[in-house]
């Protein structure tokens, strides 16, 4: 065989097995038997490690794994990938619907589809081929799980048909029950633990480092919406159905996965359908999701700082189970709050033993008056959370006390305190209470926070056991003298921990303002005020009134933040922080800015456009120094108004005397 010879063979049979794989794992409709599709597979296999330079890389031999991955990448988001808010009342989705109604000033079409219980993915194609694959992550950034991806044969490598240059598709990798009960069969055969539950096996399974242990995993994956610049349609069920003709495994209407409906009945008639008939499914579901299926209606509607405004997820009743309640025991947090835990007699639920539950308050205690030795309800909060919801009071034994909710912190034994209007105790004792004091630490070096490779709660109990580390700010002390001489410490991992120490320093402001583990002040609350203030100090000096002018900040959140820097001890570890390196004011970029004209005013832009997209609107908005906002308020100065706009949003801008202008108008103000 010569080298034009070869090369045509190893492009036709990589054409041959795409047109296979997606008959067989896409359609459900093979055309050969397992025995020649794996004739062709080792034929090709063997073509490619002879001439490898005819090897492409996205061949279908990449299905079979042989990468070794020693450390995921970490990738921002093209698109932020955030979750979805939940429902569990007919009410909710009711009132979800009258919103969005309002909104259009019109009859709205949604789409319903199957809520998978797995792992969301976000997979980017360019030109035809499958570019990268990214988990959700914290919505902002993933991990880059490309090569272990491309082992499910369910999820294309080559595209065909007519697809869009450049986008993004977004689904839920799961394991098929079928697949997931023989592995578990084959573990214990082999004396290995049994896996706890498809959806934590299928998120093990896509951190593995070895690809080809994950396609010998045989996941599949359902690909649901689709993304990009240059989609072919407005809406997303034709966006969906365009994806199935090139190449992508989607819920279908002719397997009644997959409906559009305008009426409130019908949606709750398929949500009906599918609480009953997802037992016979082979994959997980855990409800329904609602979308809006006019994207102009998405952008309308915006997102919330976690979720879209136009979709939403009804959630199936959680499984629930009776169990005896042992005792109860309380649990401080790294805020002081304490939490009652339910410890009870081990009892399988939704595929997990669970032998602890929370009782959330002492309000909650009393309410369903839950004492040791009940017979208890307990299920799934959300299906991940257990918690107590209900005691069976025929089973009560006749000695049966009244639970007395503690006094003191059973850490510390300071008196605790509640907060008026607040549902939680909590123990003052800030600077003193150690599971306080590791708590804030092991919040400090989390992923989302200072992000410290080769630190771990285990090792911040051991520092803090050893008297090494007493708050956070001591983390920067730390030396390859004193690690070395502790248990399970060698050079290499004592190595791994200074580095990781040392490019902590590196983080921005906002998670470094994160980091410092603030009540109330979360991720999105951080990046709000490190974009306002720019400074920690500013943040320091400002005032309460200062605080709660903030956009999206509250008097509760305001309140917490001033309190936290009444605290001298709390300033001196900023300073003590500060004087290690870490970055606290935001860095400034090269400005791209033009002009000043619109700083201090507000936009909200709304509607089709036809000189400007809407993104560059936006754009402009900000290039001449102007802020863009979601929705309006009594702070809005513009309302620029487009095509196909809601009249709720007009109508609150003229109540609230916005100026309304139009595209046109807009134009002319940057003339002018």
């Amino acid at each position: 065989m010569d080298l034009f010879q070869a090369q045509e063979r190893i492009e036709e049979l990589s054409e041959q097995l795409r047109q296979h794989n997606d008959a067989y794992y896409v359609n459900d409709s093979p055309q050969i038997s397992d025995y020649e599709f794996d004739m062709l597979l080792e034929e090709l296999q063997r073509l490619e490690a002879e001439y490898p330079d005819f090897a492409q890389p996205n061949s279908p031999t990449k299905r079979v794994g042989g990468s070794i991955t020693k450390k995921f990448e970490t990738v921002v988001h093209q698109y932020p990938m955030l979750s979805l808010s939940n429902s569990y009342s007919r009410e909710e989705l009711i009132e979800f619907d009258q919103r969005v109604q309002k909104l259009a000033g019109k009859k709205v079409e949604y789409t319903c589809e199957l809520k998978y219980d797995g792992v969301a993915i976000g997979v980017s194609y360019k030109n035809g081929q499958l570019h990268r694959a990214v988990t959700r992550g914290d919505g902002t950034k993933g991990d880059d799980i490309t090569e272990n991806v491309k082992t499910i044969r369910s999820i294309p490598l080559v595209l065909k048909g007519d697809y869009p240059e450049e986008f993004e598709i977004r689904g839920e990798i799961f394991y098929p029950l079928s697949v997931f009960k023989a592995l578990n069969e084959s573990r214990e055969e082999a004396g290995e633990d049994r896996l706890a539950n498809p959806r934590n096996a299928a998120s093990g399974t896509l951190k593995m480092q070895d690809s080809r242990v994950v396609a010998s995993r045989k996941l599949d994956c359902y690909l649901y919406y689709v993304l990009g610049e240059n989609l072919p349609f407005k809406s997303h069920a034709e966006n969906l159905s365009a994806a199935e003709s090139w190449g992508f495994k989607v819920p279908k209407k002719s397997e009644k996965l997959f409906a559009t409906y305008q009426s409130i009945e019908d949606i709750f008639e398929f949500i009906d359908f599918w609480s009953t008939e997802r037992n016979h499914l082979n994959f997980e579901i855990d409800g329904i999701v609602i979308k809006v299926n006019d994207y102009y209606l998405q952008e309308e509607l915006g997102y919330t700082a976690k979720s879209p405004r136009w979709a939403i997820a009804y959630k199936f009743k959680a499984e629930q189970v009776e169990t005896r309640l042992n005792e109860i025991t309380y649990q401080v947090g790294r805020t002081g709050a304490i939490t009652p835990v339910a410890n009870l007699e081990p009892v399988l639920l939704a595929g997990t033993t669970v032998k602890r539950a929370s009782l959330h308050n002492a309000d909650q205690i009393e309410k369903l008056d839950i004492r040791e030795g009940d017979l208890v309800q307990v299920e799934k909060g959300g299906e991940i959370i257990p918690k107590v919801v209900g005691v069976n009071l025929t089973h009560r034994p006749t000695n049966s006390e009244p639970t007395r909710y503690i006094l003191n912190c059973p850490e510390c034994d300071t008196a605790l305190i509640r907060i008026e209007g607040e549902a939680k105790h909590y123990c003052p004792n800030e600077s003193g209470c150690p599971t306080q004091i590791k708590g804030k630490m092991s919040h400090f070096i989390s992923r989302k926070a200072m992000d410290i490779d080769g630190l771990g709660e285990e090792t911040i109990e051991q520092l803090y056991a050893e008297g090494l580390i007493h708050n956070y700010a001591d983390l920067y002390t730390l030396n390859e003298e004193d690690l070395l001489k502790l248990d399970r410490m060698a050079e290499k991992s004592v190595s791994n921990l200074l580095q990781g120490v040392e490019n902590s320093k590196k983080i921005p402001f906002e998670r470094v303002l994160f980091a410092l583990g603030i009540r109330y002040v979360g991720e999105t609350v951080s990046k709000k005020l490190a974009k306002h203030f720019k400074t920690v100090d500013a943040i320091i000096n400002a005032s309460l009134e200062e605080m709660i002018a903030v956009d999206e900040i509250g008097e509760k959140i305001a309140e917490s933040l001033f309190s936290f820097f009444q605290v001298p001890e709390n300033l001196d570890l900023i300073n003590k922080l500060k004087s290690y390196g870490l970055q606290f004011e935001i860095v400034e970029t090269a400005s791209t800015q033009i002009s000043n004209i619109f700083e201090g005013k507000t936009f909200v832009v709304s509607g089709v456009f036809e000189t400007y997209s809407r993104n560059e609107l936006k754009k402009t908005i900000e290039d001449y120094g102007g802020k863009n906002v979601g929705s309006i308020s009594k702070k809005t100065d513009y309302l620029i108004a487009g095509d196909k706009m809601g009249p709720a949003k007009k109508e609150k801008a003229e109540s609230l005397d916005v100026t309304i202008l139009s595209e046109q108008e807009f134009i002319e103000m940057l003339d002018k």
